[in-house]
């Protein structure tokens, strides 16, 4: 093993931590020090808005480990409060400023390791810095936010952004009683990780919880008085708002590393390479500041994600202690809870998939996460996205108040594997009432997408459906459920037909076979089974609407489904 002696980090968020703590595990003798411009380290950042909302209590549950506790466990010194002004790399040290004693010095490294993670995007619009306007990225943040929370009678607020951070912060919010507003630049919520089609199941949960959602308009200015914030204005309007919370992204923290001489990639991340070093071969640097190897597309993105960070910790203690570690990349998996939804995607989205320009396929599934009649079953819409040519599985999103995470972490895993949609139809997932149905979701979703490759049957976006009801156009539109359950929800539209399922085949005469017939039912199945039956019968144009009315974000008459 080399004899490394002198090891500098910086940063105490989640990568620097866990360097720091492995290089000990590794090497007993080390000097290892960490610096951290914050009075805490190692605390759950992705915690703070659980923390706010109260379901996180009490506050030092937040703290993984504080700086009296890595000196007695691993020996480490960390040096809070403290700034990195620059690094020396010809004279192998940092100047740092002790921002508590107003003190500069130098520290030597043999191996210096860069962790400042990602800084919040904050935008440049007049009144920004009244009080009661808040970015959330550290613990006293999540502090101030909670006085606020206290001291105002008038609970309006206004989250900018509608990104993990500003749902979080929505349900955060609304728990300790206040009127949301989410104001969105794009036209959907969560709109870098979902297509529209997933994205707008969440935006109708948001909304049926009482969030008021402003999509497609920009903060322009904020208003206040005596130094407090009363209002947001947008492009269109202006909103009244006691509390607003900033959250339309972060940007890797790389000013060090650029001004060091090291190498800034495209995005402002610092340049890496697979074992996590940058272009000085005694600097490495991980978490949120470096970009990552997309394992489906091979481009580098950021992924800012405490998951990924910590990984990088792990390998980058290895390799400066003498190891050969490499890190693989990532397949950008995320999840959220949004109420009483589960939220997640992995891989790409259709949308990715078409500017990419794969030839591509996709399919959407409403399924239960357990067999109906087991109790506690609950509903859950999975779609994937697949390489038309090879089957190559490229990405999947789900949403729901069923177990979706789960089906997301089985992509996760299928998608790292190189596994087709074919190998997913027939994966071995785990059987037993309590914990699956027989064929699981995500075995519906890989034979729906295998027969739609096939050509066996042509499927079509609810949203799609509503375009062509909404342009009148002339087409039927096919449901074969009940007549019970067609009274208790129903769409309200002129092309509407009703024959159940059991006698389609006796009734489908009244039919015309001119005409395009798009098939729906509660959740898809009937659907599916009735344009297959049609088919047979020689009716030329034929649909089932995925995910049926589950997945449909519109009005209805009666009661909605999801």
């Amino acid at each position: 093993m080399e004899n490394i002696n002198n090891i500098v980090i910086i940063g105490g968020g989640a990568c620097g931590p866990k360097t720091a703590a492995r290089v000990r595990r590794l090497d007993p003798v080390a000097k290892i020090t960490m610096i951290q411009d914050e009075s805490l380290v190692s605390y759950a950042a992705c915690g703070l808005p659980y923390f706010i909302a109260g379901v996180v209590k009490p506050r030092n549950r937040l703290i993984v480990r504080d700086a009296s506790a890595f000196k007695k466990l691993s020996n480490v010194d960390v040096l809070i409060n403290t700034r990195v002004d620059t690094i020396d790399r010809a004279g192998h040290k940092v100047n740092v400023t002790d921002l508590s004693e107003k003190r500069s010095y130098t520290l030597g490294y043999d191996k210096l390791v860069i962790a400042t993670g990602a800084g919040a995007v904050v935008p440049k619009v007049p009144r920004i810095d009244l009080k009661g306007v808040h970015i959330l990225k550290n613990v006293p943040d999540a502090d101030e936010i909670i006085g606020l929370i206290e001291e105002v009678d008038n609970k309006t607020a206004v989250i900018v952004g509608a990104g993990l951070i500003g749902v979080e912060m929505a349900e955060a919010l609304v728990a300790r009683g206040f009127e949301v507003t989410i104001v969105e630049a794009l036209d959907n919520v969560l709109a870098a990780l979902l297509d529209s089609e997933i994205s707008d199941l969440v935006a109708k949960h948001l909304k049926d919880k009482g969030v008021i959602l402003k999509l497609g308009q920009k903060i322009t200015a904020f208003e206040g008085e005596d130094g407090r914030v009363n209002g947001a204005v947008t492009d269109k309007e202006t909103i009244e708002a006691k509390l607003a919370i900033v959250a339309i992204g972060v940007r890797p923290e790389s000013k060090l590393a650029k001004e060091a001489g090291l190498e800034i990639g495209p995005r402002g991340d610092i340049t890496v390479d697979d074992y996590l070093q940058t272009s000085d071969p005694d600097i490495y640097a991980g978490g949120d500041c470096v970009a990552n190897l997309n394992i489906v597309t091979g481009q580098k993105v950021l992924s800012a994600n405490g998951s990924t960070a910590n990984k990088h910790g792990h390998i980058i203690a290895a390799n400066i202690t003498g190891g050969k570690e490499k890190f693989p990349g990532v397949v950008n998996s995320a999840c959220v809870k949004v109420f009483d939804f589960n939220v997640g995607r992995v891989g790409i989205t259709e949308k990715q998939a078409k500017e990419i320009g794969y030839k591509y396929a996709t399919g959407m599934v409403a399924a239960p996460d357990l067999p109906d009649y087991y109790p506690g079953s609950n509903e859950m819409v999975l779609k994937i996205v697949v390489d038309a040519q090879n089957g190559r599985i490229l990405g999947g999103q789900g949403v729901g108040p069923g177990d979706v995470i789960k089906r997301i972490d089985v992509l996760a895993t299928a998608i790292t594997m190189g596994m087709t949609v074919d190998m997913l139809a027939n994966l071995d997932l785990c059987y037993a009432p309590p914990y699956n149905a027989a064929l699981d979701g995500l075995h519906h979703l890989a034979n729906l997408v295998r027969n739609k490759i096939a050509g066996r049957v042509e499927g079509i976006k609810p949203s799609e459906v509503k375009e062509k009801i909404d342009r009148k156009d002339d087409f039927v539109l096919l449901d074969v459920r009940s007549h019970l359950e067609a009274e208790r929800t129903r769409i309200e539209a002129p092309q509407t037909a009703l024959i159940p399922l059991p006698v389609l085949s006796t009734k489908m005469d009244k039919l015309p076979k001119e005409k395009e017939i798009v098939v729906f039912c509660r959740s898809g199945g009937r659907a599916y089974r009735a344009a297959c039956t049609l088919k047979g019968a020689e009716y030329k144009d034929v649909k089932f609407m995925e995910g049926s009315l589950t997945c449909w974000c519109d009005d209805v008459i009666g009661q909605p489904i999801l």
